[in-house]
């Protein structure tokens, strides 16, 4: 599992290569367009921003995977929109926009998944790594 040095080293060197090469590096992942996903900190009140992957996009909603490579706790940007679901998303660099953040419900996880796993056959092996199921959000407009 990951830990919290390793996840803000993957963050930070993320947003370098964004920046040096004028987005010509890190605007896609493992095959998944790249964001720039800003929640309000739900003990500081700040926002906290974090580099991640859209395995699906429909439309105007995304999905992102909350799984902290398999660890058995929840990242902690999950943590924050859960409590707050107002976010802000830069797709690819765009311009922040807010967004509303769900919790996939069961059903709408079980539809989800497959497609997930088919965008990156990682969180596969994330999903095993743990005991917690590992949530889906989806990112709307507000």
């Amino acid at each position: 599992m990951p830990t919290d040095f390793q996840l803000k080293t993957m963050n930070a060197v993320h947003r370098l290569a964004l920046k040096l090469t004028g987005g010509r590096l890190g605007q896609n992942v493992a095959g998944m367009p790249s964001l720039e996903l800003t929640t309000i900190g739900r003990k500081s009140g700040e926002p906290r921003s974090v580099m991640l992957t859209a395995p699906i996009i429909d439309g105007d909603t995304i999905v992102v995977v909350a799984s902290r490579g398999g660890d058995p706790t929840h990242p902690a940007w999950f943590l924050n929109l859960r409590d707050n679901p107002a976010v802000e998303v830069s797709l690819r660099q765009a311009p922040r926009q807010p967004m509303k953040a769900s919790v996939a419900t069961a059903e709408e996880r079980a539809a989800l998944w497959p497609r997930v796993v088919a965008a990156y056959r990682g969180y596969a092996s994330y999903q095993r790594k743990t005991t917690r199921e590992i949530p889906l959000v989806l990112l709307t407009p507000a």
